[in-house]
Formats: structure tokens, C-alpha cells, sequence
């Protein structure tokens, strides 16, 4: 059986990096303290009692989703802009894009008796349209133990490369044990599921993603922190969450008003009160780091 990579939370992010792009997932030990552990769920468990089972196989019939967690508290803005796991998606998804994106923020509980999920890749949420390229970076935080028994996230290292429809052996899989506070790294191009619950207690993880910043989000973030919600946010955490330009001519909107009330093109942060971003479609310098970037993959 394989096994998946474990660094310690001081170690250099280019080693990190090396393992993921060889395996398609880490596992980073006690990234974060119990007691941060213990806030955020103080925050997010009423939310998480309150979410109901799934109503299909794949979302888990014994398993509770919780997402619109930017808006919901603090403990997970903290961890989406966690300093280790940036410098991450900046190594691994800045090759494609000019800016990445908070992609989707969601609890998932495992209770008790809950199978395994299927195994899939978690890119193909854009189908498999993008099998020439790695769209994402995602992490699973351990709220509490992941064990065999409790249904630790199962993972096939090194299948980033494998075709679509190839599905993993028994013998490829291993299960992602962690403690609580410890991370799940992993691309959207390596196969995955959730396991079995064969505990009595339930399983609780932190899935936080991020994807290129040209891509949809799986997770509408404007729509779970609207402008009068994310104006409240840190300024990178607005951006990270959609609230910037993509790149050159990519999310700029016109304000609804009466004619010449407002300008007519204008950049996502200018909903949040930022009026001095109020430029057209980007920079001279947005659109030539564009053609440069075009110009290096030719």
C-alpha cells in the first residue's frame, strides 16, 4: 500500500511542493493548534448541526456539507489565508493564471455508517475539459481525528497523471490519517474519496479550495458574501474570494444607476466602496503580463 508524504509545519515549501506535484498530496502535521481548532468549530458547529444529510450517494446520505463559511467566521478566513498554504497555490498555480481564487469552503461531516464515496477528481467539476492542465489546489483540515476506523479521506498517490477513466486498485489507496489541526493537501487531478465511517463518532474536515483565476467557482462566493458582507473583509481576503480582476479584461462590471451616475466600467472591488479602482478592463501591465505568459508557453 502507498503512503502519503507527512512534513512537519516549519518545512520549506518548495520540498512540500515537490511531494505534491510527485504524489498529488501531502499531509502537513499540527499546521495549526488544537485551541484554533477548538475556536473555529465554536464558530462553525450550530451551522453544522444544523446542515442536512445529503440527498444523493456521492454527497454522502450520512454525511452533513456546510459551506458560506467566509462570511461565517473567523477561524476559516484564517486558515484560507494561511501563509503556508498560499505560498503553495502561489508554487503550484501562478504558472497558469495571473491570480487565483478562494474556489469553495465547505465542512464535511462523516457520521456514523457512511460508505465510501466514489473516487473522482475534483477538477471535473468543469467536466474533463481541463485534462492538459493542473486548475487547483485544495486542502482538507482535520477538525477531529482522521482514523481508518472514522473514515479518513482515501487517496490514490500519484495518479495526477493517470487517463479520466482509469479508477484506482485496492493496493493504490491509502487513507490520509491525521490529527486535529494537521492539513490534507492535494491537487484536483489526483483520485480521492471519502471513506467509510466504521466509528461511532463522527468525522469532521475543513475542505478549503483554491482555483485559477479564469475559472468558475464551484462555491458562488459573491453570492454567499455579498458586498455588504465582504466589505468587512481583510483587502486579500476580498480579492481571494473574487472581489478583483481576474486578469486583463476579465470581471469587470458596470454599476446599475441612472445614465452618468456611475462609471462604466469598473473593477469588482469598486462594489465594496473602493472607488479609486475605477479603471476599464486592467492595466497596460495586466495585458502584457498576459502575452508574456503566452508567449513563455509557445
Amino acid at each position: 500500500m502507498p503512503a502519503l508524504q507527512h512534513f512537519a509545519s516549519d518545512a520549506a515549501p518548495e520540498q512540500m511542493l515537490e511531494a505534491i506535484r510527485a504524489d498529488g498530496a501531502i499531509i502537513i502535521d499540527r499546521l495549526v493548534s488544537t485551541d484554533a481548532i477548538a475556536s473555529l468549530r465554536a464558530e462553525t458547529d450550530p451551522y453544522m448541526e444544523a446542515s442536512q444529510d445529503g440527498a444523493d450517494d456521492f454527497s454522502g446520505r450520512s454525511t452533513t456539507r456546510t459551506g458560506g463559511l467566509v462570511s461565517r467566521s473567523i477561524g476559516v478566513r484564517e486558515l484560507i489565508q494561511h501563509p503556508t498554504i498560499l505560498s503553495l497555490c502561489d508554487g503550484l498555480l501562478l504558472d497558469s493564471c495571473e491570480r487565483y481564487q478562494l474556489h469553495l469552503t465547505q465542512i464535511i461531516r462523516l457520521r456514523p455508517g457512511q460508505g465510501n464515496q466514489m473516487i473522482h477528481r475534483d477538477k471535473w467539476a468543469w467536466g474533463t475539459h481541463l485534462s492538459h492542465l493542473e486548475p487547483q489546489l485544495n486542502t482538507i483540515w482535520a477538525l477531529s481525528d482522521f482514523t481508518a476506523e472514522n473514515g479518513a479521506t482515501v487517496v490514490a498517490p500519484g495518479s495526477g497523471d493517470w487517463p479520466d477513466q482509469r479508477q484506482p486498485e485496492p493496493e493504490e489507496l491509502t487513507q490520509a490519517a491525521m490529527e486535529p489541526g494537521s492539513v490534507l493537501v492535494y491537487t484536483g487531478s489526483v483520485f480521492h474519496g471519502g471513506g467509510h465511517n466504521q466509528s461511532n463518532g463522527d468525522r469532521v474536515g475543513l475542505n478549503i479550495t483554491y482555483a485559477l483565476g479564469w475559472l468558475r467557482q464551484e462555491e458562488n462566493q459573491y453570492l454567499s458574501t455579498p458586498p455588504e458582507l465582504a466589505r468587512q473583509l481583510d483587502p486579500k481576503l476580498q480579492e481571494l474570494i473574487g472581489y478583483a480582476m481576474g486578469q486583463y479584461a476579465l470581471g469587470y462590471y458596470t454599476p446599475p444607476g441612472p445614465p452618468g451616475a456611475e462609471p462604466e466600467t469598473v473593477s469588482p472591488a469598486y462594489a465594496l466602496g473602493r472607488k479609486g479602482e475605477s479603471f476599464t478592463m486592467g492595466s497596460a501591465e495586466d495585458l502584457q503580463a498576459a502575452i508574456s505568459r503566452s508567449v513563455e508557453s509557445s
